[in-house]
């Protein structure tokens, strides 16, 4: 933060200021008048050569001196009391701006801190967010690889049944084929018998007429 800078005089200060320049300057103007009178006396006392003005003129020097030197002092004290007032009304006003700098200094802190606070907050739902957006793929990846091993079961158990089924076709067809087989070997042996009975028949026919 900048350091405070000297602070600007107000209107009604820039016009007080004034006012005590315009009054220092018009004591130091009487001031300066008297001294110069007190000279002009003294100067025209001397002139005439008359001892009595001149003494005159001396006290009138001496309390026209003295009257400058009352106001330069005066002068001086009034300058030295308003340099003190100066001093004390700049130092009230750098307290002032050092109250006011401090008041925006902690509510810009506590500004900035809060907009922290906030972006905390902020990241803190992200992070949360983030943390539920992977637990869901990774039930979702899971998910996929059950469903994945299952279609792999399917896929093996329909494999294995039509293996067994073309498997069963074939035997089927291997019975079809045995037993035509067998119905023409019956049919060869109902033959071979029909002949061996009919041979016996005559056989027994001859024996019983013999």
């Amino acid at each position: 933060m900048a350091s405070p800078s000297a602070p600007s005089a107000t209107p009604a200060t820039s016009v007080t200021s004034a006012s005590r320049r315009r009054q220092r300057s018009t004591r130091l103007t009487v001031a300066v008048t008297l001294l110069v009178l007190a000279a002009v006396v003294v100067a025209g006392a001397l002139a005439t050569g008359s001892w009595a003005l001149t003494a005159i003129a001396a006290v009138a020097a001496v309390v026209l001196g003295a009257a400058a030197t009352r106001i330069t002092h005066a002068e001086l004290a009034q300058s030295r009391r308003d340099a003190a007032r100066d001093r004390a009304e700049q130092a009230q006003a750098y307290r002032r701006m050092s109250e006011e700098r401090a008041a925006e200094h902690a509510t810009y802190v506590a500004a900035v801190e809060q907009r922290i606070a906030d972006r905390e907050a902020s990241i803190a739902d992200l992070e949360q967010g983030l943390t539920a957006a992977q637990q869901r793929v990774a039930d979702a990846m899971r998910k996929v690889g059950v469903e994945a091993r299952r279609a792999d079961a399917s896929e093996r158990a329909r494999t294995e049944l039509a293996a067994d089924l073309e498997a069963a076709e074939e035997r089927a067809a291997e019975a079809i084929v045995r037993m035509a087989e067998l119905e023409q070997e019956v049919d060869v042996l109902r033959a071979e018998l029909e002949v061996v009975t009919t041979a016996w028949q005559r056989a027994e026919a001859v024996r019983q007429r013999a």
